[in-house]
């Protein structure tokens, strides 16, 4: 670690998010095609057989698609805001109205904002007596613990508007 001081760091971050990923497989693909390109020179060097230096730029390619295709991927899914792999969200629809004073769960989205970093957001529908008799928080409280804690997911980042039942035809038409 010593000869390579930036070792340390890019291995503990390699997995941690997108950007640190692409620059750890950077780094890798760096070190490999440079060892490719001296494993090259030297067998054109010794043996005058020029068409290594093709074989390894096809072998350099070959280790870089693949790795950049998987990094598109998982980049097109967070900027498409698609639902995060693993979260089934009829299944999150179903565990919301199982909470006591629950009727309706509509505009449920669920999306990655980062890598690992999976957030919700819904508009719930309870009995209208929950605001007045003040145990709306308690509601959310347990909407939120839901989605953090249930599911293979673990959705730390909740937003829930909790609405009347009242407020019903304020709303613009809801897609479930």
């Amino acid at each position: 670690s010593t000869l390579f001081p930036y070792t340390t760091l890019v291995r503990s971050g390699r997995g941690a998010n997108l950007n640190m990923r692409a620059a750890f497989l950077e780094v890798v693909n760096d070190a490999l095609g440079s060892v490719a390109v001296i494993i090259s020179a030297l067998v054109i060097t010794t043996t005058g057989w020029v068409r290594i230096d093709a074989i390894a730029g096809m072998l350099i390619a070959a280790l870089i698609v693949p790795r950049a295709v998987t990094i598109l991927r998982e980049a097109g899914h967070i900027l498409l805001e698609s639902t995060p792999k693993g979260l089934d969200l009829a299944d999150v629809r179903a565990h919301v109205l199982a909470v006591p004073h629950v009727q309706d769960v509509h505009d449920l989205h669920a999306s990655q904002i980062a890598t690992g970093v999976p957030v919700l957001s819904a508009h719930v529908v309870v009995e209208d007596h929950c605001f007045h008799d003040g145990h709306a928080p308690q509601i959310l409280d347990q909407l939120q613990h839901c989605v953090a804690e249930h599911f293979d997911v673990a959705i730390d980042h909740s937003t829930f508007q909790l609405e009347p039942a009242a407020h019903a035809h304020h709303e613009h038409p809801t897609h479930h």
